[in-house]
C-alpha cells in the first residue's frame, strides 16, 4: 500500500549510506594501518629491539590472526547470539581459491617491512606513494577497467609529488636509502595487487572477509617458513631479547593489528574500489609522515613539504573524480530500475 511514498525516501537514503559506511571504513582503515606503522617500526627500527627479521615479525602476526579467527569461531559456535563469525574448518578448495591472493599478500607485507627497516615513516609516504598508479595500471589490466583523462592528470601530480620526495631525500643530510626507495616501489606495486586480488577472491568466500582472512594468513603462514629458515633463522637465535616479555607484548600486539587489520582492508574494499582503497592509503601515509616528522622533530625542507603536498593534493584530486564517478553511476542505477519497473507495469498492462 505505501511501496510508492516508501520507494523515493529509500532511493535518496541510499546514497548517503553509501557516502557514511565509505567513511567508516575508511577511518577504521587509517587509525588500524597508523597503528600498525608505528608498532612494526619499533620492533624493527628502534634502539631498544632492532630485529632485523622482518618476515619472522610478519609470519607471527599471521599466527596470531589464524589463532583469533579460531577462537572467534569457537566463541561463535558456543554463543551464536553475541557473536557470528564463519567456520574455520579447513577446506582445500578454498585455500587453493586463496593461494594467488596469499603470494601477493606474503610479498606485499614483506616489501613493506623491508622498506620500513631500510628508511623512516616520514619517507616511507614518498616511498609508498606509487600506489595509485599501480593500482590503475593492474585495474586495467586484470580487471578491464578504463580510467578518465581527469583522474590520469591526478595520477600524474602524485608521480611528480614522488619524485620531488625522492630528489628532496637525497638532498637531506639523512640521504636516500636506494634499497629503501625499491623496496617501497615493490610494496607499492604489492598493494596495488593486493586490493585488485582481494576484490577478485571475496566472491568465492561467500564475500565474507573473515572467511577470506583466515584462508589468506594460512596460506601465509605456511609460504614464510622456508623463507625465515634460508635469510632470518640465525638473527632470530642471536636476537639478546627473544624471552624478553616487553618484546613478546609488542608482537602479540601486533599480532592483534593485523588480525583486524585483515577485516578493515578486505571492508574498505568491499565497500569501495581497489583503486579508492589505494588512493585512501596514500592519504592515510600522508598524516602518517606529519605525525612521524613531529614526533621524532625532524627538520624537513620546503620543497620536502611541497612533494608531500602533491601527493596528497592529487590524492584528493582522484577521491573528487571518483566521487562524481560514483554519483554518475548511482543515478544511473536508479535510472535503470526506474527504466525497467516501467516496462514491467507496461507488459503487465
Amino acid at each position: 500500500m505505501s511501496s510508492k511514498n516508501d520507494e523515493v525516501p529509500e532511493k535518496k537514503e541510499t546514497l548517503l549510506v553509501k557516502y557514511l559506511r565509505v567513511f567508516f571504513a575508511v577511518a577504521l582503515y587509517w587509525g588500524v594501518s597508523i597503528s600498525m606503522v608505528f608498532i612494526n617500526k619499533y620492533l624493527l627500527k628502534s634502539d631498544q629491539l632492532k630485529l632485523n627479521a622482518p618476515m619472522f615479525v610478519t609470519w607471527f602476526q599471521c599466527v596470531v590472526t589464524v589463532a583469533l579467527c579460531v577462537i572467534c569461531s569457537q566463541l561463535s559456535s558456543s554463543m551464536p547470539n553475541l557473536l557470528t563469525f564463519p567456520s574455520t574448518k579447513f577446506d582445500a578448495k578454498l585455500s587453493r581459491e586463496a593461494l594467488p591472493l596469499s603470494v601477493v599478500f606474503v610479498l606485499m607485507i614483506s616489501f613493506n617491512n623491508l622498506c620500513l627497516g631500510e628508511v623512516g615513516v616520514a619517507f616511507y609516504t614518498i616511498a609508498r606513494s606509487l600506489v595509485t598508479i599501480f593500482s590503475l595500471i593492474f585495474t586495467y589490466f586484470i580487471l578491464g577497467k578504463k580510467t578518465t583523462l581527469p583522474a590520469l592528470a591526478c595520477c600524474g601530480i602524485i608521480l611528480g609529488g614522488f619524485f620531488l620526495g625522492v630528489n628532496q631525500q637525497g638532498a637531506s643530510l639523512d640521504g636516500i636509502s636506494v634499497k629503501g626507495t625499491i623496496y617501497g616501489v615493490f610494496s607499492s606495486s604489492m598493494v596495488a595487487l593486493n586490493a585488485i586480488y582481494i576484490k577478485k577472491v571475496l566472491p568465492s568466500m561467500d564475500n565474507n572477509i573473515w572467511k577470506m582472512t583466515f584462508y589468506n594468513n594460512i596460506n601465509a603462514c605456511v609460504i614464510f617458513v622456508p623463507f625465515i629458515v634460508l635469510t632470518e633463522i640465525r638473527e632470530i637465535a642471536s636476537f639478546p631479547h627473544i624471552l624478553n616479555l616487553h618484546f613478546w607484548s609488542l608482537m602479540f600486539t601486533a599480532g592483534f593489528f593485523g588480525f583486524i587489520m585483515g577485516y578493515v582492508v578486505g571492508f574498505e574494499i568491499k565497500v569501495t574500489t581497489p583503486v579508492t582503497h589505494t588512493v585512501s592509503g596514500v592519504a592515510k601515509a600522508c598524516l602518517q609522515t606529519v605525525i612521524a616528522v613531529i614526533y621524532n622533530q625532524d627538520v624537513k625542507s620546503a620543497l620536502w613539504w611541497f612533494s608531500n603536498i602533491m601527493v596528497l593534493f592529487g590524492t584528493g584530486s582522484y577521491s573528487v573524480v571518483k566521487s562524481m564517478d560514483m554519483k554518475r553511476e548511482h543515478a544511473a542505477t536508479v535510472a535503470k530500475q526506474t527504466d525497467e519497473g516501467g516496462e514491467e507495469k507496461v507488459r503487465l498492462v
